[in-house]
């Protein structure tokens, strides 16, 4: 038992076998590429945050060094 061949491809394969794929290329193709536009924005704003972050450490640990130098002036007014 086989299939016919005809200018569609074989008799008796179903419509669908062939119009899901390209049903879903077409849907998923645009959205692949409109997902990988907002990860490039998603990263850029990353590598900003980080840098961000990095300069509020540095001024954290020199209000920190400050508070500990003015907690020692102080133990030594009290000696």
């Amino acid at each position: 038992m086989g299939t016919t061949p005809n200018r569609w491809g074989p008799v008796g394969c179903d419509m669908e076998t062939v119009f899901v794929p390209i049903a879903v290329a077409i849907i998923a193709g645009p959205l692949a590429v409109i997902l990988q536009r907002f990860r490039k924005e998603n990263a850029q704003q990353h590598a900003e945050g980080r840098v961000l972050l990095r300069n509020v450490s540095h001024k954290v640990d020199k209000i920190g060094t400050k508070i500990d130098e003015h907690i020692g002036w102080h133990k030594g007014k009290e000696e």
